[in-house]
């Protein structure tokens, strides 16, 4: 049985993971798993070593495993949990550092997608089109209420998660849709009266 949640916390961990190659096989394996290395570079567009080496370093660090059956490099390999999770704050500057890091690579990545998805949306349905989102809101928030917004959203979210391992539970038409869950304290200087400052 899959694990919910994979919580990297050795910066070693951290560091491992922080590579878009593995990252990517991990989704893939998330998402249409168990892969042999073969299947796996076919998909990634890597070499079946190189594809080989970076499954061993992500068995290493309990991110995926050897399924059954199969043989050598056409043994096939699983991911452990749904989802990888890190701290988002440590007082250790070594862990602190490789989290940072390693959201970078994610967010690069999840540029990447949102960039190509954007480029080509007029390939999907009309009813897809208009069902997908891309925009912003700008709220302002104590940190209580950011993360009460955010258990909020990913308990949304969650009523679909078991649809993610068993295709039984998806409705007709369903399509595997990312959602991003981004928050973060805005960097730009403030108007006069946000801060309590005279408008």
């Amino acid at each position: 049985m899959i694990e919910r949640e994979k919580h990297l916390t050795d910066p070693r961990a951290l560091r491992a993971y922080a590579h878009p190659t593995r990252m990517r096989l991990v989704g893939l394996l998330r998402q249409g798993g168990p892969l042999t290395a073969t299947q796996a570079a076919e998909l990634v567009g890597e070499s079946v070593a190189s594809c080989s080496y970076h499954l061993r370093m992500l068995a290493k660090y309990g991110l995926v495993e050897q399924a059954e059956g199969g043989a050598g490099r056409e043994k096939p390999w699983r991911a452990t949990a749904r989802y990888t999770s890190w701290p988002d704050h440590s007082d250790d500057p070594a862990v602190a550092e490789a989290a940072a890091a390693l959201s970078t690579v994610a967010a690069e990545g999840w540029f990447a997608r949102v960039t190509r998805a954007i480029e080509t949306r007029a390939e999907l349905p009309a009813a897809w089109q208009q069902a997908e989102e891309f925009g912003d809101d700008l709220v302002h928030l104590t940190p209580e209420e950011l993360i009460e917004l955010r258990e909020g959203i990913r308990a949304l979210v969650d009523r679909y998660a078991d649809r993610a391992a068993d295709a039984s539970l998806r409705p007709e038409g369903a399509r595997p849709v990312h959602v991003l869950r981004v928050a973060f304290v805005s960097r730009e200087a403030p108007l006069p009266g946000e801060r309590g400052e005279p408008a």
